[in-house]
């Protein structure tokens, strides 16, 4: 479950991205609509799984009301979904812990 909460953080990230800085300048620059067109959905279904992502991990991954929030709060920066992936994504278990002592 962690495991797809971390591609989705990443593809959610990645489409905004997409739709800020490549569909949006051709819809307004080049009266291309059609970038928004297909990257606008992708990047709201993308959306709505990160959200819903966030309730589904937050207690294997044993996040506080805070961080739950922040996280939620995450997904309307531009950046910030590769930052909670990177970062509060490791759980609790192999925090601490050397790779090599997993089982």
């Amino acid at each position: 479950m962690i495991r797809v909460f971390r591609l989705v953080s990443i593809a959610e990230a990645v489409s905004f991205l997409a739709l800020l800085l490549i569909a949006m300048p051709l819809k307004y620059g080049a009266e291309a609509e059609v970038g928004v067109q297909l990257v606008g959905p992708i990047h709201g279904v993308l959306f709505m799984a990160y959200v819903g992502m966030v309730f589904l991990v937050r207690d294997a991954l044993r996040w506080d009301m805070k961080r739950t929030v922040l996280a939620l709060a995450a997904a309307v920066l531009p950046i910030a979904p590769f930052l909670v992936e990177r970062h509060w994504t490791r759980p609790p278990h192999a925090a601490g812990a050397p790779a090599s002592s997993a089982p």
